[in-house]
């Protein structure tokens, strides 16, 4: 562990971009995306993705990788941002990961094994769980899991219909539960593989919310149903698991008429605040040794320098 990597996390609307983007500026930084959706092209007001104005000439990473009709996992995540960690630490410029995809932070950080996701047959069990949810649906694909492992069901969100497809085919492939591999990789969690700074933000959960229901009517006055529009009229159907993410699931049956417009939004807006509390549970569990950092009523700058002076300790 010879050289220091700063991480940023926290739920979703916290502030996590804007004040990795001020650290970077006080040490020459450059930034790794943490975020599983921001790898996809395309899929920008959705997913609250910096814009070139925002990143203020700072590098960023993970952005835009790859296009909504691909595989991602947390293996090419942890393949390509220690990459990217390798060719910053080269140029004697600081790594910051900054995101709230903890699964993989701690990809990274603790450099969690997957072999089982090299295994063709795995691979080609995810991709038939995939497509049977879009045929049936992401609630059925869930259902499939609870009867399978109902421990790692109850963990994830039925319209993360990738982690669901993975977990079922780990299962099928190997005869075990994907629940109790997850437990043998957070065993193996006890010292990370980087010098690292640990941060996660924190907001009151009642200002968070506010927060999140406000940044969804400002995603709509930005075209998100252009967007949204725009996706579909390239062939990236509703089945797709981009596509099933939060804001684009409820903007796509808006689309269809299945929703009003206000009913989407309220839609968008209850499955965040969801997301965002499992995302404080997740990192209040997974990682004991962060720092906890009170975002309130601090500038995105004043947290910066909070952050630099833990970076002694």
């Amino acid at each position: 562990m010879e050289k220091k990597i700063f991480v940023i996390a926290g739920a979703t609307a916290t502030g996590k971009t804007a004040v990795a983007i001020e650290l970077a500026k006080k040490m020459s930084g450059e930034i790794i995306s943490a975020d599983s959706m921001q790898v996809y092209r395309g899929m920008d007001i959705g997913t609250a993705k910096p814009t070139a104005e925002e990143m203020e000439k700072i590098p960023h990473y993970l952005i835009d990788v790859i296009n909504p009709d691909e595989q991602f996992s947390a293996a090419e995540f942890q393949k390509k941002a220690n990459a990217a960690i390798e060719e910053i630490h080269s140029r004697g410029r600081t790594p910051i990961i900054a995101g709230g995809t903890g699964f993989y932070i701690n990809a990274v950080l603790y450099g969690a094994e997957f072999s089982s996701e090299n295994n063709e047959r795995e691979e080609e069990l995810r991709e038939n769980f995939a497509t049977l949810a879009r045929e049936k649906g992401a609630e059925f694909l869930h259902e499939k899991l609870s009867i399978a492992d109902p421990e790692y069901a109850a963990t994830i969100h039925p319209n993360n219909v990738k982690r669901v497809a993975r977990a079922l085919a780990y299962c099928e492939a190997t005869g075990g539960l994907f629940s109790e591999y997850n437990a043998v990789q957070k065993e193996k969690k006890v010292t990370p593989l980087f010098d690292s700074v640990f941060c996660v933000l924190s907001i009151n959960r009642e200002i968070l919310y506010e927060r999140i229901n406000a940044r969804t009517f400002s995603m709509f006055e930005a075209g998100l149903v252009d967007e949204v529009h725009n996706l579909l009229a390239k062939g990236y159907h509703k089945g797709l698991a981009a596509m099933q993410g939060i804001g684009y699931k409820e903007t796509v049956q808006f689309i269809n008429g299945e929703l009003a417009q206000a009913e989407a939004i309220a839609a968008i807006q209850q499955a965040t605040r969801n997301y965002a509390k499992r995302q404080e549970t997740w990192f209040r569990n997974q990682t004991p040794n962060a720092y906890v950092l009170n975002a309130e009523g601090k500038t995105p700058e004043e947290l910066a320098e909070e952050i630099l002076r833990m970076k002694g300790r």
